[in-house]
């Protein structure tokens, strides 16, 4: 079957089932925390027994993420733009093709350099919340 404009594949048993779509339509949310960003989920336990979510990351000039932590680890890859990220107490300049691991509860924080930076964020489907850190 070829067909360029796939979605929602159902396999036999009716369990998982595939999905191939653009990323351009699946819709975005406003990331309440942050600043000039949102995040469209692009793969998620909504397509199936999937231990993983795969989400992009958009941000804006002067966008960004005040320093918080998560109760899960992610996992980044880093597509277009630059940005200046602070984790733990090391602050990083990252670029296209750079790669991130945070683990879960460690303090992080985003400011774009350059505009639109676009990451991709791996993470497990676990609960997860944003507590802001305060700076001290």
């Amino acid at each position: 079957m070829a067909n360029s404009d796939l979605s929602d594949l159902s396999d036999q048993r009716g369990q998982a089932h595939a999905t191939v779509r653009p990323a351009a339509s699946v819709p975005t949310v406003t990331v309440k925390a942050g600043t000039g960003t949102v995040m469209q989920l692009l793969v998620s336990p909504e397509q199936g027994d999937t231990g993983f979510a795969l989400r992009r990351f958009i941000m804006q000039a002067g966008g960004g993420m005040p320093l918080h932590s998560n109760l899960v680890e992610h996992q980044q890859y880093v597509l277009r733009g630059r940005a200046r990220i602070r984790v733990a107490d090391t602050v990083y300049d990252v670029a296209p093709d750079h790669t991130l691991f945070i683990p879960a509860g460690v303090p992080h924080s985003y400011e774009v350099i350059e505009a639109p930076f676009e990451f991709i964020c791996v993470v497990p489907s676990r609960p997860d919340q944003i507590t802001l850190v305060e700076e001290c």
